[in-house]
């Protein structure tokens, strides 16, 4: 990420770099949302250093190291062609599709198991009818599993309003989420 690799002052940059590309000897150095280290409209930004930095090290460390960036296809090509050194030393891609409807449910199910909610049946029913639509409306940022996660915790917020106003306290109140707490 941007802020573990980007300084807010000169001279402040190159050693956070080097910092993580350190922890990340013999083994991986996993960079999400690596376009954000070039931002197109920004021309004063530490952002190249950073990418110098990691291209230098990428090759004294070449036998120690993985390096993974990631990120949307358009973004992550305006960063690979930011600088010539980065396109010969990323050369394999692979682009992830979309979660289709059913796999968003499947998700949205873990992450309320995970937290000790359960859903019922109506509201699976209208969790998959809202994925559907969603999947086939979404744009090239959708977000999967941010969406899913944010629809998830909007949801919990839903479902404790709705619990304090009918004054329900419990515990198969407590960790049911129904349609009517669905953030959709």
């Amino acid at each position: 990420m941007r802020q573990d690799l980007i300084g807010e002052y000169i001279g402040q940059t190159a050693p956070k770099v080097n910092a993580k590309i350190t922890e990340a000897l013999d083994g991986v150095l996993f960079i999400d949302e690596a376009y954000s280290l070039a931002p197109p409209y920004i021309s004063n930004d530490f952002g190249a250093e950073a990418v110098a930095t990691l291209i230098a090290e990428m090759e004294n460390h070449r036998d120690r190291l993985a390096v993974i960036v990631a990120g949307y296809p358009d973004e992550m090509k305006r960063f690979i062609n930011l600088n010539p050194g980065l396109g010969s030393r990323f050369t394999r891609y692979i682009a992830f599709e979309d979660c289709q409807p059913g796999e968003l449910a499947q998700i949205f199910l873990k992450l309320a198991q995970d937290s000790d909610y359960g859903l019922d049946e109506e509201g699976r029913a209208a969790l998959l009818e809202h994925f559907s639509i969603t999947y086939a409306v979404r744009g090239k940022d959708f977000g999967n599993g941010r969406y899913v996660r944010t629809l998830f915790e909007e949801s919990v917020e839903r479902q404790s309003t709705r619990l304090l106003i009918a004054g329900l306290q419990d515990r198969q109140s407590l960790t049911l989420l129904t349609a009517a707490d669905l953030a959709i």
